[in-house]
């Protein structure tokens, strides 16, 4: 811990770096909100999905969204990560500008995108191994992808100017047309997989219309040169970047319907969804973070704040671990009905890659903080590095490892690449933005996690985790954290009361 003496300067910085943290946790709850009601209506259909379609149901589809994902950063090349950068520094003369520069260049290339798609639909369907039957999914896809594209910068600029309540409204509507429409096709229309996209697209076209005031509150039809000269030199290094980064989100599902079949793509997307949970905080964490970062650079504490952050992130996300990792499966065996538990039986036999899926994404919330310097300092070239890196690790991971472990091979591909892209992005961020972190409490609390991980493994292959070794397993690692003094109690209660001390 840092401890402030003396003076009443050092006592107001001291303060300002708490109520920076503790703005920071509001805005987490707030935009959290949309976020975990919207990702767990989603969540709702898992368990839906897996009581009513085939586990190669659930392959087919799972496999397509896999390209839906990748496509998705083609069509907007970096273009939303230039614009929050920007928009955020532009003089008020300028954030029209600002805004509709990207906005119009996005819209044409977006278009574009799409007939291409269209023109070349025999060859799409190829790569993406979707067979002949599948076919018509390719049109869902093209509209999918045109409408979310067109609704990013909208909903950036919604964002940066923090109207949460318009944003949450948004995407907890979007949600729910999804899954009403889901429900209400599949069980009373029997219309199969097709009523997913079918879902997907009403919802987007839903958002697009939504925000579509907004858009024109805040467009020119025109094009600044300048501006977007500068934004394509700050968003294309993206494409690069976002391309690897969606390699290792998805590349695993390709991978594994190559080098197994489509039943267990099914089995895996299944489980690999329960990482849902910790997925919700990183993303709300990251929320939050960007524009808090960003607005909050030049401030004279900003290092010290930006170190204090990555503490409690780590201590935040650890408990959430140990608790999934855990019980994770007592929830997905759950019945809800006779005969139907929260994963449908078939699907079970894949439980045991949810706690390598759930630190996968621990780690890729380490990423996220340490994305701070690189932003700030404007050295965006250093992300294709790390991310192109992390794809390699992947696919080579995945391709040495399916074959051997199966689907865990392909979770453990997952975790691979997201250490070696936060450990990367920690390597170049320290380059040019160099940020005295807690070193030794985040070793500790890593350190922490991996032997606990360790010790469950050998438990559920060997002995089997009962009720009660899980019991002494959450106390044995809560402890650890008081006895290996990450945390102490008074700083325990302190924290605690910062963080519930929403005004």
């Amino acid at each position: 811990m840092v401890f402030y003496h003396g003076s009443k300067l050092m006592q107001k910085k001291n303060y300002g770096m708490k109520e920076k943290i503790k703005e920071l946790s509001k805005d987490t709850i707030l935009y959290g909100i949309s976020t975990i009601i919207g990702r767990f209506l989603n969540f709702i259909l898992v368990p839906f999905y897996t009581n009513v379609f085939s586990t190669t149901e659930n392959g087919v589809f799972n496999n397509v969204y896999a390209y839906i994902a990748f496509f998705n950063v083609v069509y907007i090349y970096g273009m939303d990560a230039a614009f929050k950068k920007f928009f955020s520094t532009a003089d008020q003369n300028k954030k029209k500008d600002t805004f509709s520069t990207p906005y119009v260049f996005v819209l044409a290339t977006s278009i574009l995108f799409s007939l291409i798609l269209i023109l070349f639909k025999k060859s799409f369907l190829q790569l993406m191994e979707i067979k002949p039957e599948y076919s018509f999914l390719h049109s869902y896809l093209v509209f999918i992808l045109l409408f979310d594209t067109l609704a990013l910068i909208p909903f950036a600029n919604l964002r940066l100017h923090r109207k949460v309540i318009k944003f949450t409204s948004i995407k907890i509507t979007n949600i729910f047309i999804n899954l009403a429409l889901n429900l209400i096709l599949i069980l009373k229309f029997k219309m199969g997989i097709e009523a997913i996209f079918i879902a997907n697209l009403a919802a987007s076209v839903f958002s697009f219309v939504a925000i579509t005031p907004d858009i024109f509150a805040n467009l020119r039809f025109k094009i600044d040169k300048e501006i977007l000269k500068k934004m394509l030199y700050f968003g294309l290094p993206y494409l690069p970047a976002s391309v690897s980064a969606t390699i290792v989100q998805v590349i695993d599902r390709p991978l594994v319907q190559a080098m197994t079949n489509t039943e267990t793509l099914g089995i895996y997307s299944a489980n690999y969804k329960l990482g849902i949970f910790m997925m919700l905080f990183v993303t709300m964490f990251n929320f939050a973070w960007q524009p808090f970062f960003l607005t909050n650079a030049k401030e004279e504490n900003a290092k010290q704040l930006f170190s204090k952050i990555l503490t409690l992130f780590l201590l935040v996300a650890s408990m959430i671990w140990i608790v999934l990792t855990l019980f994770v499966d007592d929830f997905a065996r759950w019945q809800i009905l006779p005969g139907r538990s929260i994963i449908g039986k078939e699907f079970l036999s894949g439980l045991s890659i949810v706690p390598v899926i759930l630190l996968g994404y621990l780690f890729n919330g380490i990423y996220y903080n340490f994305q701070a310097g690189l932003y700030i300092e404007e050295k965006t070239k250093y992300f294709p590095i790390v991310t192109g890196l992390g794809a390699l690790v992947n696919i080579c991971v995945n391709i040495l490892l399916i074959p051997r472990l199966g689907i865990m091979g392909a979770a453990l591909a997952t975790l691979a690449a997201y250490i070696v892209m936060a450990a990367g992005l920690f390597y170049f961020s320290q380059k040019v933005y160099k940020i005295e972190y807690e070193y030794a409490r985040i070793t500790k609390i890593i350190s922490l996690i991996f032997v606990t991980g360790g010790v469950y493994y050998y438990l559920l292959y060997n002995v089997g985790l009962t009720l009660p070794i899980k019991l002494v397993l959450l106390c044995g690692f809560v402890s650890s954290i008081f006895i290996l003094r990450v945390l102490n109690l008074s700083e325990f209660i302190k924290l605690s009361k910062k963080l519930l001390r929403i005004r």
